[in-house]
């Protein structure tokens, strides 16, 4: 019996996927998730095959089997109607993933947006990019995944299936798609090994430490530099590039295009840095840059510091990015501060925070005082400067 629309929008999901079979080999699948799928079987060269037509209701009931006569026609011409099925640009997957990054990309810095974009160009948009974003199984993207898994990058896979989820979940709430079918996936995927953390100072490190900065034989400005990053803790990126416009008074505001999250960071300046930069400006020699090149008109070069954290002999035990890590764990430990003022001294916004409501001021008193327990923390470490205060 043929269908009628009123079967069709009246059809419930149920504990299995099943169909409501049309005339013609044209049928309704309806899935467990609400989904609503035209599908119709034909054979071709001695071979079953399904086409998929549309997702209901955007496909109508006419529109359905309008697109089923025209698929047999071209069985009759001798053709194969799965290759002349054409899916609307606005349902394509790539027509939609370009559409959540369009709405992403505003909020990243362009070399985290043009490495998003490549892995999406890449690697998913070659397998998925003209399917229909409603009609996409989980099955398939595994697919890819696998792909990327068996050439060995499986933290990459990982990154990909984030975001492919997003995408979908872009193209739910736009009314395309009913399901993420990359969510289930999570515990499908291949176990990268565990990480390896850049090297960190723990505490009971700290004084000898500092003893041997005090006695590195190399620039005074990059020995500045370390004791500098030690005490503010920021990445490599915001200390090279820093401008001595960006300093006022016991406030360093980094600009948001040096940022990883594209956001404005302000960084109190205890009175201890505050020295630190009046010794680093009598070494700057004018430059607009704190942390000026050679030839002063660019700022140092990325690995100034860390070749310098060599020399001093601690190659694989200490890193510039290594001093976050200290102080996140320092921070913490002490009990003194909430954890999310630590964490937005450290930079480290949630990937869902409405840019709008960004706030570079937030737990900004509370940050002040974290910045001077730690600045007297690293400075009761610093066992040759206390010997000198006496």
């Amino acid at each position: 019996m043929a269908l009628t629309d009123t079967a069709c929008r009246n059809a419930k999901p149920a504990e299995k996927d099943y169909k409501l079979s049309d005339s013609g080999r044209l049928y309704l699948f309806v899935k467990t998730t609400g989904s609503k799928l035209w599908r119709m079987n034909y054979s071709f060269e001695g071979k079953q095959k399904t086409l998929s037509i549309g997702v209901y209701p955007g496909v109508t009931l006419l529109a359905a089997r309008t697109t089923r006569d025209e698929a047999k026609a071209t069985l009759a011409a001798g053709k194969d109607p799965m290759r002349d099925h054409i899916v609307a640009d606005d349902r394509k997957f790539r027509t939609v993933a370009k559409a959540w990054f369009n709405g992403r990309a505003s909020g990243w810095v362009s070399s985290y947006s043009d490495r998003i974009w490549s892995r999406i160009e890449d690697d998913v948009l070659p397998a998925i990019g003209d399917k229909d974003v409603a009609e996409i199984e989980p099955s398939e993207v595994l697919a890819l995944l696998r792909t990327i898994e068996d050439r060995g990058a499986l933290e990459m896979a990982k990154r990909v299936r984030q975001t492919v989820s997003g995408i979908f979940r872009w193209a739910v709430a736009d009314n395309k798609a009913k399901i993420d079918p990359a969510a289930p996936l999570r515990d499908a995927m291949k176990r990268a090994p565990r990480q390896k953390h850049r090297a960190a100072l723990r505490e009971e490190a700290l004084p000898e430490f500092f003893k041997k900065l005090h006695a590195y034989d190399g620039e005074k400005q990059t020995a500045l530099g370390i004791e500098f990053v030690a005490h503010t803790f920021v990445r490599t990126a915001e200390f090279r590039y820093a401008k001595w416009e960006e300093f006022k008074g016991d406030t360093w505001r980094i600009p948001g295009e040096r940022m990883k999250m594209k956001k404005e960071h302000i960084v109190p300046l205890t009175s201890h840095v505050q020295g630190l930069l009046e010794k680093l400006r009598e070494e700057s020699n004018g430059s607009e840059w704190v942390f000026p090149g050679v030839e002063g008109y660019k700022p140092i070069s990325e690995n100034t510091l860390l070749f310098a954290l060599y020399r001093m002999g601690y190659r694989s035990r200490a890193t510039i990015h290594g001093f976050r890590t200290t102080a996140s764990t320092v921070l913490n430990e002490s009990g003194l501060f909430r954890p999310d003022a630590i964490e937005r001294q450290l930079s480290h916004v949630p990937l869902d925070e409405v840019r709008s409501a960004y706030n570079a001021a937030l737990y900004l008193p509370e940050r002040i005082r974290m910045m001077d327990f730690y600045s007297k923390f690293l400075l009761a470490k610093d066992t040759d400067l206390t010997d000198l205060l006496g």
